[in-house]
């Protein structure tokens, strides 16, 4: 599979900080026992931003 790379994942996201909370979220996620959105046998953080990039995984906004 190719390799994910930072642009892919911003297409999805508006700013690198939103994209770090995203992945690091889900990879807690995936670590609690959460099944993967995608077909992948990499660690937590590559399945995560590959997620992220495949626009799985969206971004919840707060409520203020």
């Amino acid at each position: 599979m190719a390799r994910v790379t930072i642009e892919d994942c911003l297409k999805q996201v508006d700013n690198r900080f939103a994209l770090v909370h995203m992945a690091v979220k889900r990879v807690l996620q995936l670590r609690e026992g959460a099944k993967p959105l995608i077909e992948c046998n990499n660690k937590e953080i590559v399945v995560a931003l590959r997620e992220i990039a495949a626009g799985k995984v969206i971004r919840k906004e707060k409520n203020e």
